[in-house]
């Protein structure tokens, strides 16, 4: 009975599949050029070119502004957590409020014999 060949599965580094990826992209080397120097099959090369594609969002959200524009955002979400915080306990106050004129309304309703 023939034995069946095993293959070996590659596993390429972020920086390998980046470099693969923009070999592509920018230096416009073909897919089956790439795909023959590294060894992998081109549906996974297309696949890391998608990967791409729907990151780049992500790359321009993280270079918005730079630091001293993501220190501004820092320092408003701070400001927006202190006034969450302030706004939380002038709740919890009216809260406590609120229960110590209602027990005093239904003693004064039952001292007065009122429904």
């Amino acid at each position: 009975m023939p034995t069946k060949p095993t293959s070996k599965r590659r596993h390429c580094t972020a920086e390998q599949k980046a470099a693969i990826v923009r070999r592509h992209m920018v230096d416009k080397v073909p897919v089956s050029d790439l795909c023959d120097e590294h060894g992998i099959q081109p549906s996974v090369l297309h696949a890391w070119h998608k990967q791409v594609a729907d990151n780049l969002a992500k790359v321009f959200d993280s270079l918005e502004g730079g630091d001293r524009a993501r220190a501004a955002r820092d320092g408003e979400l701070v400001r927006k957590d202190q006034q969450i915080a302030a706004l939380e306990a002038r709740i919890a106050k009216k809260d406590s409020v609120i229960a110590d004129i209602s027990e005093e309304h239904i003693a004064l309703k039952k001292t007065l014999g009122v429904r």
